[in-house]
């Protein structure tokens, strides 16, 4: 099965997927890995990637989506594969109809904005050791130290509110309209987000098989 995950950064996507993978034996594709993992090997792809990350500019769709071409040509993904965090916006989509990939379910994992939020601002993690805590739900003994080593605990920028903010701004404008595009093919479904991460793991393995 050729999946793609949508969802808000801080709605599941990356533990649904995961999920999935285990389940399924297929592998989960996150954008942001393939790019680092094309760096770090030197291939042609990433070192022209690495050239527009090195000025501050964002890697354009092409050279994404020749990495992801590449990607996907591999064994590992003969039996299918996860795409999370890819397509970003509704041309990117546009190109991998073009380049003849075949998606057979889109899942979208909804959750509502002021509980992302409260997910990802509540997020800390140990500076020294890089355990991650979370006030409300898996606390450390108090909320300065890690209960490992000891190091501090720190909120990361991508965690502070108005980062956050501007995340779900930009996944509001680029991304969700992706919605519409997969709804129109009829491999939509949306999968309503819950406060357990196993809720959410049933409803989106019911999704699968539907």
């Amino acid at each position: 099965m050729n999946l793609i995950l949508l969802g808000a950064p801080g709605a599941g996507k990356g533990t649904q997927a995961e999920m999935i993978c285990e389940k399924r034996n297929i592998p989960a594709i996150s954008t942001g890995n393939i790019i680092r993992e094309a760096l770090k090997n030197g291939t042609e792809l990433g070192l022209k990637a690495k050239s527009f990350m090195d000025s501050g500019a964002l890697v354009p769709d092409e050279v994404v989506i020749a990495i992801i071409k590449e990607r996907l040509a591999q064994d590992d993904c003969k039996n299918g594969f996860i795409l999370d965090g890819f397509p970003r916006t509704v041309p990117q989509a546009e190109a991998l109809d073009k380049m003849g990939v075949r998606i057979d379910k889109v899942i979208d994992i909804e959750v509502a904005d002021e509980k992302i939020e409260l997910r990802l601002s509540g997020r800390r993690v140990c500076e020294k050791c890089g355990a991650s805590y979370h006030v409300l739900y898996k606390p450390s003994v108090n909320d300065t130290d890690c209960a490992k080593c000891d190091g501090k605990l720190i909120i990361r920028k991508d965690d502070q509110p108005e980062t956050i903010r501007e995340r779900l701004k930009v996944y509001h404008d680029q991304t969700e309209p992706l919605k519409d595009y997969y709804e129109k093919t009829g491999k939509l479904t949306v999968v309503e987000g819950q406060e357990e991460v196993a809720d959410t793991t049933k409803l989106t393995f019911a999704a699968l098989e539907a």
